[in-house]
């Protein structure tokens, strides 16, 4: 399983590097190729990690290190669990839907630049979910900035330049200041913990070994710190309000393959990164301020639920919703609760196929009509009775309807949001680990709630008046799609139906398909969370074990149960 994993990270810039040297009209059938050999070894990843799941105790696997500069402790590392794969099965999913996405809309004197850039994108995708060092993980977190913004700069709309800019600009200011808070995390451990599987000089990137040592030895003063540093790149790249202003100009002006990519999976970097490094990195404070970033969430649900409501153009109003929908997401993981966190990695994974087909479905119509303008257009399910099938499937998943994908998620992260309330907490809750313990609220599941019943009014809107009524197509607009027909072709439904699928087998057993697969790593760090909180006391003492405790006795304190479990004890240096 290991070399498949590395394959599938390789593979895309071989197939890359064929591309370029291979006439422009073959661009496409080899980054075709290319995309399919992956996704057939990532759904043999998903096949053998879960079956080796089921007879094994270790939440990580398919783990791997390559020596670099053994003398600082700087190693290439790679290892995935179950929120990791699954992360990686969705974006080698979307490699060929994209490139069968594009087959028409790249003109083939320019097909080569398209698809390269597409293939390496697709590796450093891979990559950052695959790293399990902070070397790997941040310089494949950085790369995917470079093949979007060509793909934007090059093949998007009108004002393509400007979102290419500011997309990089915003991205990029974000990541170097979260690499500060990270160094500053990696240094702590280095000059303060002892421990046999710290590198030498104690210094290591190893994701695996920091999570263990950093909130034990970062007093709650610099867990602020380096989480606001942290969440500066993060919450951009989710993007978090008010960090989302990028977004929406970003997927209006990419092209398809790009919209659908960007909501898909480079959304998703931030929000895994947050679970990966801000939540066990920085406990302490997330418990302190996430109350804070829980309103931030819910302004980000509602204010662009609004924004949603008035917008005309169909793209700009699906972009805006992806903001409205990873506020959901946000608040889900810092409910730090079993419902929360368990909901916000099942939007990871739904968000990206709802949406993603919504771009697709969007994409497939400007193609043939050249507009995304709702006064412009509507009534299509007169002359388009396939798409607007899709389309209202699409819309019914991403509005949460039961029985589709989109209401398990919803619902995880609001009831999560709802139940993270200190004084519920029990002991023990049908089993579940730190089931109902947390640092919001009841208010928060409920204001959250108002963002869905805002959702069904923009998307029903937004369907109402595309799908139904009288047909209406734009002036001048004649019958020749020439290559396209004029309903979907095969080439288009197949892009479509594994995504419609998925939408239906997670919405109807999301409990044997998703919520089992990711329970163990979720349950172990919500002990980790939970174990390292009780034993901190903040500022004012108030979450202390004992009344009075100095923060010193914290951070020099052994984990018991997480630690024993994992193998690992944290000490501090005297």
């Amino acid at each position: 399983m290991t070399t498949m994993l590395v394959l599938t990270i390789l593979i895309p810039l071989l197939f890359a590097v064929i591309v370029l040297v291979r006439p422009p009209e073959a661009a496409k059938f080899w980054a075709l190729g290319g995309t399919s050999v992956c996704f057939l070894l990532g759904a043999m990843i998903v096949g053998r990690f879960f079956s080796a799941a089921g007879s094994s105790t270790e939440t990580m696997q398919a783990v791997a290190s390559l020596e670099w500069l053994p003398a600082l402790g700087l190693n290439l590392s790679i290892g995935v669990d179950a929120i990791a794969v699954l992360l990686i099965a969705l974006a080698l999913l979307l490699g060929p839907i994209c490139v069968l996405a594009s087959w028409t809309a790249i003109p083939t004197d320019r097909a080569r630049l398209f698809f390269g850039w597409l293939l390496v994108l697709q590796a450093a995708m891979v990559g950052v979910f695959a790293a399990r060092d902070l070397l790997l993980f941040y310089t494949c977190f950085e790369f995917t900035l470079l093949p979007m913004f060509v793909l934007i700069n090059e093949f998007g709309s009108t004002n393509r330049k400007r979102a290419a800019t500011k997309f990089f600009l915003y991205t990029f200011t974000g990541s170097l200041i979260a690499l500060a808070g990270l160094v500053y995390a990696a240094w702590a451990v280095a000059t303060r913990a002892s421990g046999a599987d710290l590198g030498p000089g104690g210094f290591t990137l190893d994701i695996g070994v920091l999570t263990q040592y950093a909130s034990a030895v970062l007093t709650p003063g610099e867990q602020g710190l380096v989480m606001a540093a942290m969440l500066c790149g993060f919450a951009v790249k989710v993007p978090l309000f008010p960090f989302h202003t990028w977004l929406p100009l970003a997927h209006t002006e990419a092209p398809t393959a790009g919209s659908v990519l960007l909501a898909g999976v480079l959304l998703k970097l931030g929000t895994y990164a947050m679970y990966r490094f801000v939540l066990p990195l920085t406990p302490v404070a997330v418990y302190e301020y996430a109350p804070f970033i829980g309103v931030l969430a819910i302004i980000g649900i509602i204010y662009a639920g609004l924004i949603c409501w008035v917008q005309r153009d169909i793209k700009k109003l699906v972009a805006y919703s992806s903001v409205s929908h990873l506020g959901f997401c946000v608040l889900g993981l810092f409910a730090l609760n079993t419902s929360g966190i368990t909901g916000s990695v099942l939007y990871m994974l739904n968000h990206g196929l709802s949406t993603g087909a919504l771009f697709l479905l969007v994409g497939f119509m400007y193609e043939r009509y050249h507009t995304r303008d709702m006064d412009q257009i509507g009534g299509l399910a007169a002359k388009m009775p396939v798409w607007s099938f899709f389309m209202v499937f699409f819309v019914m998943a991403s509005v949460g309807l039961p029985g589709l994908n989109g209401f398990v998620s919803e619902f995880l992260c609001t009831m999560g949001a709802f139940t993270s309330y200190t004084p519920w907490t029990t002991d023990e809750l049908n089993g579940m680990v730190g089931a109902t313990w947390g640092p919001l609220g009841p208010w928060f599941g409920v204001a959250a709630g108002t963002g869905v019943i805002i959702a069904a009014i923009y998307l029903l809107y937004m369907t109402s008046k595309v799908v139904w009524g009288t047909l209406n197509e734009p002036d001048g607009h004649d019958d020749d799609h020439s290559p396209l027909p004029i309903d979907l072709g095969g080439r288009e439904i197949a892009t479509l139906l594994p995504l419609a699928a998925l939408c239906l087998v997670f919405g109807l057993f999301p409990k044997q398909t998703l919520i089992d697969a990711v329970e163990a790593p979720i349950n172990e760090q919500i002990a980790f969370i939970q174990q390292r909180v009780t034993e901190a006391p903040l500022r004012d003492g108030t979450l202390a074990a004992e009344a009075g405790s100095p923060t010193s006795k914290a951070s020099a304190s052994v984990l018991n149960e997480s630690s024993n479990a994992a193998g690992r004890n944290v000490g501090v240096k005297p």
